[in-house]
């Protein structure tokens, strides 16, 4: 587990090594325009649209491990293709099998955590894997932007090489992984798991748990840095500078908060912790409409703004090790890496729709803007209740499914075992 772990944050720290950076190196440094810059941004969504329902068969049949690894070399490749690539076809073509490479790269390491854990300890696996996912993020975007410099196209090409070095390392490391055997799809006999993907849309929770994550995903990392960033520099005169530290309050309250909320969280049936996540989140969509629409002072409105963005946080340290192990326990044996990597791909929809949407809307029409999306945090509540209905004791409430097993075999309570 420690390795992949490890897999985790480095997958991470290649991301935010070198994507906040595309925008700049494809419009200025390689001098291709906005247009082809927006394209670029593009193709990275469409790879990964494209690639991820590949990816769950995949790892069913294959297992996550040697599935990781192929994605670890396609995004080694793509990233040193793109760091050499000059024109715009060259460009298109590495950013597609860059992004194709990193989006398959989460469901396997998902599913990796699946095969390692038990439902005991699975909760605590994606939290730390949530935390240090966050950290690679950070720690890569800040590394990356001390070493860029828009001025000269060398610094882009070693930071693409550096990005495509750690990915080799990183495979290297996971081929160390020894990796419990679990069911396959060629292992199994012919039933449920058979079905596939028309098996998993007649799952009628997990159908259920993807409309949830869809509008969990738009209506909070899909505004991120689109539409609430510009909703603050266009209605709440927010700077750059504030913008920057609202995110990083919003990484820093998930450093901070994700283990503190750990024990809670767990103890807790999983519909209703999602539910008080769309409450959180709703409060913060307020303290945002205040900023930009309020009459107070600018200092008020800043303050109000970051606050925002750190209620953002808390909410995502709580879903961590919810969301995440929730979507394992849906899945039937042998097919946690098609559950994962269609919650991916639905997390992916949402993350291209919503900039799209919130983009245009959080600029030109900041008050229906918060309105929208204080509607879609109460819905997430609604949703999370909703899903209650369609899981199943132990799914809903895992740890005191663990604690009743324990009591019926006659053993100690969890509980007097922690006191």
């Amino acid at each position: 587990m420690p390795r992949i772990h490890v897999g985790n944050a480095l997958s991470a720290f290649g991301l935010g090594f070198t994507v906040p950076y595309l925008y700049v190196y494809v419009a200025q440094v390689r001098g291709l325009g906005a247009a082809t810059a927006g394209l670029v941004l593009a193709v990275f969504a469409v790879a990964a649209l494209i690639a991820l329902p590949f990816a769950g068969r995949a790892i069913v049949r294959r297992g996550p491990l040697p599935v990781l690894l192929v994605a670890l070399v396609l995004s080694a490749f793509g990233a040193l293709g793109l760091g050499l690539a000059g024109g715009a076809v060259p460009v298109l073509l590495t950013a597609a099998v860059l992004g194709a490479g990193q989006a398959v790269m989460q469901p396997a390491l998902a599913t990796m955590i699946v095969d390692c854990s038990t439902s005991a300890t699975r909760s605590r696996a994606f939290a730390t894997q949530f935390f240090l996912q966050n950290l690679g993020l950070g720690v890569g975007g800040l590394i990356g932007g001390h070493l860029v410099d828009a001025g000269r196209a060398s610094s882009f090409t070693v930071l693409f090489s550096i990005e495509a070095t750690i990915f080799v390392l990183l495979a290297m490391l996971m081929a160390t992984v020894r990796m419990p055997r679990a069911p396959r799809l060629t292992d199994l006999p012919s039933g449920p798991a058979r079905g596939g993907w028309r098996q998993l849309v007649q799952n009628r929770a997990m159908v259920r748990l993807c409309l949830l994550g869809f509008v969990l995903f738009f209506a909070c990392y899909g505004q991120f840095e689109s539409g609430l960033s510009a909703y603050g520099v266009e209605a709440a005169g927010i700077s750059t500078s504030t913008l920057g530290t609202a995110l990083a309050a919003n990484t820093l309250m998930i450093v901070v908060a994700q283990f503190a909320v750990l024990r809670l969280v767990e103890r807790r049936r999983r519909s209703r912790v999602i539910a008080v996540v769309g409450l959180i989140w709703t409060v913060a969509w307020l303290a945002a409409g205040y900023a930009g629409l309020g009459h107070g002072s600018q200092e008020m409105a800043t303050a109000a703004f970051v606050s925002a963005y750190a209620l953002f946080g808390l909410g995502e340290s709580m879903l961590s090790p919810t969301v995440a192990p929730l979507v394992a326990d849906l899945a039937p044996e042998g097919m946690a890496g098609q559950y994962n990597s269609a919650f991916a791909l639905v997390k992916q929809l949402a993350l291209a729709v919503g900039p799209a949407v919130g983009g245009p809307l959080g600029a030109s029409l900041p008050a229906p803007y918060i309105v929208t999306f204080v509607l879609f945090s109460v819905a997430i509540s609604g949703l999370a209740l909703r899903l209650a209905s369609r899981l199943t004791p132990a799914q809903d409430h895992p740890w005191a499914a663990a604690k009743s097993r324990v009591v019926a075999q006659g053993g100690t309570p969890v509980e007097s075992v922690n006191a």
